[in-house]
């Protein structure tokens, strides 16, 4: 009776929290992302539905067939939902395409399947699978979205920690885990043993919506809100995808040099590394060449990325620092700011990436 109540106070905890969290996001009080924040707002609200029923059940007020009917009827889009939050969180300019239709094929095989399961046990128990494990093939595809997402940025950031997902990526990962327990457990219960416990993946799913709060409330927006500056970089961002062939050569052979003796000048004498949110458009300006142009730039002669670029002189930057008694009484924070870097995570991140060491065993191995 106990472990029942127990379950019973989570399941107010995990519906409540979902309720509450999709609303806030759909309110969107930061005003950041906002067409990606609808469909995630909306996401949450379908996937609060999967406990509505449960919530209802010992509350005194039994659900009837319609309303359970209807329930089921839309959790099948509560994948399709997270899905298009990503498309929008990745691209806020997408345009829906005839192709996105395919979204609508296992819905319509799981309404058949769902209005024909009456008195049906093996059609009921297909239809609950489906419903589950609809969710693993959208979840694949949101990781590779936001994996070539993270690739796409540094074309045009220097500080990707605000813009790279991360939270959704552990959000599809903690998804994943748990649907694949939940699978296991409709498995067991179809063919096995039927139990009526679930407080476990109810703690999994609770565990989830309350990680999922903290991240929602911390997220930035991606591009500038300016919609001329967004669609600039976001047109060369896409346009990092294609083949070095296929490019347009913006810059004349001859004057490569030349730019480049230019770009390292600046670099140098006018230090814009040091902006924590320099971006591709900020350093095109004080070039005084386009953003297309900057990261032809770029991408031909000097063969890097916008991100690798900007970072190797903040790290050179850093390194003057760490070895500099000057500076000694300066926390890792503070040299991470006074280097460009936006936070102690990203600075360690980035450092480690480019010299095979962190801050702190650069900073030993000098002093040795």
């Amino acid at each position: 009776m106990q472990l029942e109540n127990i379950q019973k106070f989570v399941l107010v905890l995990l519906y409540g929290g979902l309720t509450l969290l999709s609303f806030t996001v759909l309110i969107n009080p930061m005003r950041v992302n906002r067409k990606a924040n609808l469909f995630f707002g909306l996401f949450l609200l379908l996937w609060s539905s999967y406990w509505i029923l449960n919530v209802l059940q010992f509350c005194g007020l039994p659900p009837g067939p319609l309303l359970t009917s209807s329930v089921y009827s839309i959790q099948i889009f509560t994948p399709v939902l997270l899905f298009f939050s990503v498309v929008f969180f990745i691209n806020p300019n997408y345009r829906f395409k005839t192709r996105d239709l395919v979204c609508l094929i296992v819905p319509a095989i799981y309404w058949i399947l769902l209005f024909n399961s009456d008195k049906h046990p093996v059609i009921y128990n297909a239809v609950l699978l489906i419903d589950v494990a609809h969710n693993l093939p959208y979840i694949a595809l949101i990781y590779f979205k936001i994996r070539r997402h993270q690739k796409r940025i540094e074309t045009i950031s220097s500080n990707t920690e605000n813009m790279d997902l991360q939270w959704l990526i552990k959000l599809s990962f903690l998804l994943f885990v748990t649907i694949i327990i939940t699978v296991g457990y409709e498995l067991f219960n179809a063919f096995v043993y039927k139990m009526h416990q679930h407080l476990v993946m109810d703690l999994l799913f609770l565990f989830i919506v309350y990680s999922t709060l903290y991240y929602v409330l911390r997220q930035k927006e991606i591009y500038p809100v300016n919609k001329k500056q967004r669609d600039e970089l976001l047109s060369i961002e896409l346009e990092s995808e294609e083949e070095e062939t296929e490019r347009k050569k913006l810059i004349p052979d001859h004057e490569l040099g030349s730019l480049k003796l230019r770009l390292n000048a600046l670099m140098e004498t006018e230090k814009p590394h040091l902006d924590g949110d320099l971006n591709l458009l900020k350093l095109s300006d004080l070039l005084q060449i386009n953003a297309h142009q900057l990261s032809y730039l770029l991408n031909n002669g000097f063969h890097e990325n916008f991100f690798y670029f900007v970072n190797k002189y903040r790290i050179e930057h850093a390194k003057k620092m760490l070895t500099d008694d000057s500076y000694k009484k300066l926390s890792m924070v503070g040299i991470a700011f006074e280097s460009g870097f936006n936070s102690k995570t990203a600075f360690n991140t980035i450092f480690k990436k480019m010299t095979d060491m962190t801050p702190s065993e650069f900073k030993k191995e000098q002093a040795g």
